[in-house]
């Protein structure tokens, strides 16, 4: 038998591994700024929890009170959604669980196609179905990340690495440092978001914030429902609806307890397709039409980085000088069992930073996170994860890895001017100052 001849190795001045909306967004800003990029992803698609995942909203644009903090390339991909008639209009909502929200929902199908035009008009070398399988770390330097790929093994060599696998593959392969759970935390669960439908929306919306409480409350206690929540986004396309009720109390890390939470989060799914159907007005006719490609993962590994951001910072708020996005998502732990959630509103026009210095991994000269990975505490990852902010933090490590591209010979991203990484992100319209 003829051996497959070695797949040549490739050199990039930027590799984005995982290809989320984080990633993306990296991708795509450091690419505009000049680098030459590669972004791998291990499915056929990108957009993570945004599309295989079936999130189906973007939330938290603003403050309660309607001040904007959150724009740039995150806005880019809405208005782009709108060019294919994907994305409703910015909407302000009370949950089930009373809290108020403000969101812009999306079809996740759609969003597919607004993610590639974006990859490819920026001129990113997109590498899909690929996963990393190894990587090369030398003095505190990646030198080389494996991939493998339809083609084979593919060695690439990066002079930045922006790790957006949110599970921080490549940085635990390369021996970085992560933080611990504080005593008494536990990760956050997953959650298997699922598609319904019909939907008579004009019924369905008419339940007020109290009568939808009791309805979420009622199958919880019934068991029909895994958490007392019956939180929906319209699917622009049609009169579906994409349900986020689920509760799986999962290490996503952990490839076993991965497998059986996606097996329980579809049974978790057929239930709550089944009450919605029985007890919800506006769901009689309905069914389940659709599951979500994977499970959704709210947390599993956070670098240790030069900076651990905390929810005091957040709460205070600190002003960072090397601020690099903004948010306003309130702090939103959602136990690991149980139908309650933890949320800590953060009052009505508070916003708060997100320094670059927690994007930066201890002991890693070359390399960047971005998504749920990056330095924060259990409590501050709870309001920053969202992926309205993971896009802003995402366009900011793209644009900091052009930026340290820039040099010639060996670099570190440390060495990146905070005030003019700054200036070009408000260049490129996003925010960075609460």
């Amino acid at each position: 038998m003829t051996k497959p001849n070695p797949v040549p190795p490739r050199a990039v001045d930027v590799l984005v591994c995982g290809g989320g909306v984080a990633g993306t967004m990296a991708a795509v800003a450091a690419a505009r700024q000049g680098a030459t990029v590669m972004l791998v992803e291990r499915y056929g698609f990108l957009g993570g929890n945004a599309t295989g995942g079936a999130v189906a909203q973007f939330n938290s644009w603003q403050t309660e009170a309607g001040r904007r903090v959150v724009a740039g390339l995150a806005d880019e991909v809405v208005q782009r959604l709108r060019t294919y008639e994907a994305a409703g209009e910015h909407q302000v909502f009370v949950m089930s669980t009373g809290h108020r929200m403000d969101r812009v929902e999306y079809a996740p199908e759609v969003l597919k196609l607004v993610l590639d035009d974006m990859v490819t008009g920026a001129g990113v070398q997109p590498m899909l179905h690929a996963s990393v399988c190894d990587v090369v770390c030398e003095d505190g330097r990646i030198r080389a990340v494996r991939m493998l790929t339809r083609s084979g093994v593919v060695n690439v060599h990066p002079r930045v690495v922006i790790d957006t696998s949110g599970d921080i593959d490549v940085l635990h392969r390369a021996g970085a440092r992560f933080l611990s759970l504080d005593e008494g935390d536990a990760l956050q669960p997953a959650t298997m978001m699922f598609r319904f439908g019909p939907i008579d929306f004009e019924r369905f919306d008419a339940i007020t914030t109290a009568e939808m409480k009791v309805l979420a409350t009622e199958g919880y206690a019934s068991g029909d429902l895994a958490r007392a929540a019956l939180h929906a986004s319209r699917d622009p396309y049609s009169t579906d609806g994409w349900f986020n009720i689920s509760r799986l109390g999962i290490d996503a890390t952990d490839a076993q307890a991965l497998s059986q939470g996606e097996i329980e989060g579809r049974r978790q799914a057929w239930k709550a397709a089944a009450y919605l159907r029985r007890a919800v007005p506006g769901c009689e006719g309905g069914r389940l039409r659709a599951f979500a490609t994977q499970v959704g993962i709210r947390e599993t590994r956070r670098v240790e980085g030069e900076h651990v951001l905390t929810a005091q910072e957040l709460t205070q708020p600190v002003a960072f000088d090397d601020a690099i996005a903004c948010g306003a998502y309130p702090i939103d732990i959602h136990p690991a069992s149980g139908g309650e959630l933890l949320y800590a509103s953060m009052g009505d026009d508070h916003a708060y930073q997100i320094p670059y210095r927690s994007l930066i991994p201890k002991g890693v000269t070359n390399a960047l996170v971005a998504g749920r990975g990056i330095s924060a505490t259990h409590a501050a990852l709870a309001a920053i994860r969202v992926m309205t902010i993971s896009m802003a933090v995402g366009q900011a490590a793209g644009t900091a890895a052009a930026l340290a591209c820039e040099g010639e010979g060996a670099l570190d991203v440390r060495g990146v001017d905070a005030a003019r990484l700054r200036e070009v992100l408000k260049a490129g319209g996003a925010l960075v100052d609460a």
